[in-house]
């Protein structure tokens, strides 16, 4: 996401966090790039996310976010990475794409479509540098931690993707990225008509 202005609505409305009726929640279509970032130690650095609208509840996340217009997912993976985590790569550091999916996210406030690509890369220990998260990220993202493989297997959190070991596995295999197809990861399910 850019620092530069607050994502919104297609109405240009900037989220409000405060729940509304379901039907009624404004809908928001963008392309993200997500990025498993394992550190040679063999660990996976998550964010942990919430929905302001239902306090106490939270999942884990990989760094990543929207592609702006005229950057390719590449762009848009350096990018976010070094907003989200201070992290600076090249493009050609980066493994994949590993996979793509549809994403349907119905939150208390807002429904996002998200079409992704996951990609990866394999870095030696940092100390991630939050500084660079926009007015959100700081409000929805409040934590991040270091996951081995063991602590993904066994955790009874939340994780989006669930299929992120199969992901870590395949940075490690190659191959050609696998379609997830459409998958909803909802705090408010989102309903069809």
């Amino acid at each position: 996401m850019s620092q530069s202005e607050p994502e919104s609505t297609p109405e240009g409305e900037v989220r409000t966090f405060r729940p509304v009726d379901p039907p009624s929640r404004p809908r928001r279509r963008r392309r993200t790039a997500r990025v498993l970032v394992v550190d040679d130690l063999g660990r996976m650095l998550l964010f942990s996310d919430s929905d302001p609208g239902l306090p106490g509840l939270r999942w884990w996340i990989t760094p990543g976010g929207g592609v702006e217009p005229a950057e390719s997912d590449l762009e848009a993976a350096v990018r976010e990475l070094r907003e989200e985590t201070g992290l600076t790569v090249a493009a050609e550091d980066l493994i994949g794409p590993l996979a793509h999916r549809h994403v349907v996210h119905g939150y208390t406030d807002v429904i996002v479509e998200q079409d992704e690509v996951f990609l990866g890369v394999v870095v030696a220990p940092f100390d991630v540098d939050v500084a660079g998260h926009t007015e959100e990220e700081r409000l929805t993202m409040t934590e991040h931690r270091w996951w081995t493989r063991e602590e993904l297997a066994s955790t009874s959190e939340s994780v989006w993707p669930t299929v992120v070991g199969d992901l870590w596995d395949r940075m490690e295999t190659g191959g050609e990225a696998v379609d997830l197809g459409r998958q909803e990861e909802s705090t408010v399910p989102v309903v069809t008509p």
